[in-house]
């Protein structure tokens, strides 16, 4: 009586929790909702800028008022159920500290050659994916480029001293580098975490990822991604130059222009035939040089070139004997913004910076301690106030160079480079650049906040529409609705009213895991859903095993209250077993995985134990009642003779088992040489780095001419592929993969645009504009870098691993034979492959799915599911064997008797994977078809593989006697 007393009181306490937490959710919808509508124009399209710019405007405002109490759109917003990008759109990167700056810094900047060579070795294995520390790295090339030096005495400098470093030996050095970096991660997210708080979006998530030296930040509802990658990378390195005069550089740009004309002259002579007279090649010779033929000021005074030419010109500024023509002090910056000439040519200018011999700038951004935009003559500038020292120094430099020009460098990159008119005593001043709001407030911020202490360079990024997100939704909710659908009406059909309480508690298993995952601040996705989902067909999984022991009991004549008190305490045993190797799994993805994945693993394990929860507890609460309320209730567990199908099979299983093992060794044979032929799977760029772009087309497009002239456009292969719709394309590419800069991104993305403009003969537009004919977008894209994706991979062999090995260590404990684990692991060995497989036929049959991240979920996921159905039939092995010893004919028997619960529950979560594959979107598509091979694969070793090999593998010592015939 009391342990019903206490399942009532935590039924009744999680439910009303629940219902709390979810009221928030219901409230955000209903919000959002009217957002779009102020965002709705007469057609019907919803503006996403105009309807993020109504929610931030109530974002402090009650929307709310519940028992009494009044919660604004912010406190709503942080109860509610958060949705993931995939879901609402947004855009999220992760980012990666760039150490070798860092290091220089530690060592004052040492220009020793060998040095910087072993800085340059070092990045570059890191970005090959290396797994050592950045500072290990650095030593060891060192120690290869320098065998006999003695790397501490780069490091013990004055500058060093405050730093309280042990410089002593390598060890020190290294632990130096490791707290540098940690420091410098730690510096970052405060900025990044101050930048984001000033730039509009509602939520924004800022992290370090575990065990990495990456952080992950997630920016829902983000339309304008350029201008995030603007914030987010810019270091911030404020400086103030001296601007020098046209005297002090215009003769060696004299020097340096007749240096060029005559290698051109020279170079252009070889190409003449003898032929040619005298006065044809005075004719065709350039009279001035690429770098004053290109200026669209006049030579050498002023330097100014468009965007195109701006890459020749630094390539020019860079050569080591035009250096040594130019004067020391001057060093040449670009300026940030283009400026239009009067003939409308847009143009860079090309700023010459006076540098001390020292290199060091007039002034240094830390002395400002204010930063805002504000309006002069109508035009956004940026305001700023310096502190005493900035401002004494200031007014000293201001006074000094009146007259004269200072220029405002950010990043080294020139915003505004003003004549001083006057003196400024108070330390304020302003910076102009032609701005735009965004970009004075952008710019406001990152002085405000201060500089990264490192460079901070994209490694990934995605990039999904609200449009896509608002689909994704939708699919997600047909999917759970359908899938729960069909799953109360099987359950009703097959176990007549034991399958109507079934239900009841399924209800509220959904419940529970809602409510959960808005309690602990869990963020639902799309792979989310698709595991909520899941958890809809295998939650019925335990009733299913109470419900035909209570039948098996039933069939003995036993008294109905009986026959339940049998079912259940004869289950748990299998049900215990069988969900926690499942939660293993979870766990595992849980800890190894990332994003969208740990998503999956936490609404998997969380749905495990609200599974076993609900299905144990708040049935048997049900039956308990009924029972004690009622002498005879009346109770059914089956309509006619439905349970026949499954019963009395007579088909022996050990003895045709070479026969299973011959169709699978076959199946994956097969597979394999169609791995062969296709050149392995179709990697994602989660595995296999690039960038991926889900391109809309306003007509259909044949998938295989695109990658054809795709691939001949990017000089490598392309993959192209139908995303659910032939006007829908996956275009995925390893084109610049190792390259991490903002401009490798757009360089890309402009290659892609012109490449398809060329080959569809159809025109880009943005994705809110009314489809015309001939046209397309992109609706999102994704990017991997390198080290990235080789993370991925070491981690998805870690999780396969490490899921077999506790698996393993878990059976075998448990069922105290080493034979019951290695059978349980080779079965899901064999399921493993067999998906493997069954993926490499599906690619050579013209059905290719992506295999990403998402993969691996969903094969860990089909392991949890496999060890599931095979540990209830070793349970049953394990009971039978009490009375005799191992026998073929116990392993068959057990087969037989455990077939009916196998083959239902296999069922009932194949009727929720197959809606999932049906309605659940492109994106889940080869997630939901690697589970529909998994579970049939693993139904099927379970069965036919995992219980034939304990006859296999059984030992001498144990008495097995063999039936004959």
């Amino acid at each position: 009586m009391k342990s019903k007393k206490i399942v009532l009181f935590l039924t009744v306490v999680t439910s009303l929790l629940s219902l709390y937490y979810l009221s928030f959710t219901f409230v955000d919808y209903r919000v959002q909702r009217q957002a779009e509508q102020q965002a709705m124009d007469q057609q019907g399209k919803v503006d996403f800028d105009r309807s993020q710019a109504y929610l931030m405007e109530i974002w402090e405002k009650p929307v709310s008022n519940l028992f009494g109490f009044s919660y604004t759109y912010e406190e709503v917003k942080e109860r509610a159920l958060k949705l993931g990008l995939d879901l609402q759109g947004g855009m999220h990167v992760t980012m990666e500290i760039s150490p070798a700056e860092l290091v220089q810094a530690l060592a004052s900047y040492n220009t020793d050659p060998l040095f910087l060579g072993a800085l340059e070795w070092a990045q570059m294995e890191q970005e090959q994916g290396a797994q050592m520390p950045f500072s290990k790295l650095f030593v060891g090339a060192y120690k290869k480029l320098v065998p006999e030096g003695d790397l501490t005495d780069i490091f013990v400098a004055s500058a060093n001293q405050a730093r309280y470093y042990d410089f002593s030996d390598e060890e020190g050095v290294v632990k130096a580098i490791d707290q540098e970096v940690a420091n410098a991660l730690d510096r970052s997210l405060t900025i990044l975490r101050a930048r984001l708080d000033t730039f509009g979006a509602s939520q924004p998530s800022v992290q370090q990822l575990p065990g990495t030296g990456r952080i992950h930040i997630e920016l829902p509802g983000v339309t304008n991604p350029i201008r995030v990658r603007k914030l987010l990378q810019g270091v911030a390195q404020l400086r103030f130059w001296e601007v020098a005069e046209p005297n002090e550089y215009g003769p060696q740009l004299e020097a340096v222009d007749r240096l060029l004309l005559k290698e051109e002259q020279c170079a252009l002579e070889k190409t003449f035939s003898q032929e040619i007279t005298k006065e044809e090649k005075e004719k065709r010779m350039p009279q001035q040089s690429l770098m004053r033929r290109l200026s669209k000021y006049p030579f050498p005074h002023g330097l100014a070139y468009s965007s195109e030419d701006m890459a020749k010109i630094a390539n020019i500024l860079r050569r080591k004997e035009v250096r040594s023509l130019m004067p020391k002090q001057v060093v040449w910056m670009w300026e940030k913004k283009e400026q239009t000439l009067s003939d409308g040519t847009q143009v860079f200018n090309l700023c010459p910076i006076k540098q001390s011999r020292e290199k060091k700038p007039l002034l240094e951004g830390d002395i400002i301690t204010r930063a805002s935009q504000a309006l002069e003559n109508g035009k956004p500038v940026v305001s700023m106030q310096m502190n005493s020292d900035g401002a004494r120094l200031w007014k000293h430099i201001t006074a000094n160079n009146i007259g004269k020009r200072i220029a405002i460098t950010l990043d080294d990159r020139v915003y505004s480079a003003p004549v001083v008119n006057q003196e400024i005593p108070n330390g304020n001043s302003q910076i102009s650049g032609n701005f735009t709001i965004e970009e004075a407030q952008d710019l406001a911020s990152i002085l405000q906040t201060g500089s990264l202490p490192a460079p901070l360079k994209i490694v990934e990024e995605a990039i999904v529409g609200p449009s896509l997100g608002k689909i994704a939704q939708n699919q997600g909710i047909i999917a759970t609705v359908v899938g729960l659908g069909l799953v109360l009406v099987f359950m009703m059909f097959y176990y007549a009213r034991g399958g109507m309480v079934a239900n009841f508690a399924l209800l509220f298993n959904l419940l529970f895991i809602l409510g959960i995952l808005a309690q602990i601040d869990a963020t639902l996705t799309l792979p989310g859903i698709a595991g909520l989902v899941l958890t809809i067909g295998m939650s019925i999984d335990a009733n299913v095993l109470i419900f035909e022991r209570i039948r098996e009991e039933l069939a003995k004549k036993v008294h109905i209250k009986e026959a339940i008190y049998r079912g259940y305490e004869k289950s748990y045993s299998s049900i215990i077993d069988s969900n926690i190797t499942t939660f293993l799994t979870g766990a595992i993805l849980y800890y190894l995985g990332q994003g969208q994945i740990r998503g999956f693993a936490i609404v998997l394990m969380i749905g495990i134990v609200s599974s076993v929860f609900s299905s144990c507890f708040i049935t048997r609460l049900f039956f308990s009642y009924f029972t004690d309320k009622y002498r005879h209730p009346n109770f059914t567990f089956s309509y006619g003779g439905i349970p026949s199908l499954f019963k009395n099979i007579q088909f022996d299983f050990i003895k045709n088992r070479y026969r299973f093992y011959a169709f699978s060794l076959s199946f994956i044979a097969v597979g394999a040489c169609c791995f062969c032929k296709n050149g392995g799977l179709a990697l994602g760029v989660d595995f296999a780095g690039g960038r991926s772009y889900f391109v809309h087309f306003s007509q259909p497009i044949d998938s295989s001419l695109l990658k054809a002239g795709l691939s001949d456009k990017f000089g490598e292969t392309v993959e192209v592929r139908t995303y659910g719709a032939n006007n829908v394309m996956q275009i995925t590419t390893s084109h610049l993969s190792n390259e991490n800069a903002s401009s490798s991104d757009q360089e890309v993305r402009n290659k892609l645009i012109t490449a398809l403009r060329d080959l569809t003969k159809t025109e880009p537009q943005g994705p809110h504009v009314s489809p015309q004919k001939e046209t397309f977008y992109i609706a999102s894209s994704n990017k991997v870098g390198a080290t990235v994706a080789t993370d991925v991979q070491r981690s998805a062999k870690s999780s396969i691993l490490l899921a077999l090995c506790g698996i393993f260590l878990y059976v075998a404990l448990r069922f105290r034979k080493w034979g019951f684990g290695l059978a349980a692991v080779s079965a899901l060995i064999h399921d493993a492959l067999a998906v493997i497989a069954g993926f490499c036929i599906a690619r050579t049959l013209g059905i290719s799915y992506e295999v990403n991240e998402v993969f691996l979920a969903a094969m860990l996921t089909i392991m949890g599911y496999s060890i599931n159905d095979t540990v209830v039939i070793f349970d049953r092995i394990r009971e039978k064997l009490v009375k005799a010893t191992m026998e073929t004919t116990v392993i068959n028997g057990s087969i037989q008797e455990t077939l009916s619960r196998t083959l239902i529950t296999s069922f009932t979560t194949l009727l929720v994977v197959v809606v999932l594959f049906l309605f659940g979107g492109e994106a889940l598509r080869g997630f939901s078809f690697a589970l529909l091979l998994g579970i049939m694969f693993g139904t099927y070793s379970s069965i036919c593989i995992a219980a034939p090999l304990l006859v296999d593998f059984s030992s001498s010592s144990t008495k097995l006697k063999k039936q004959q015939g």
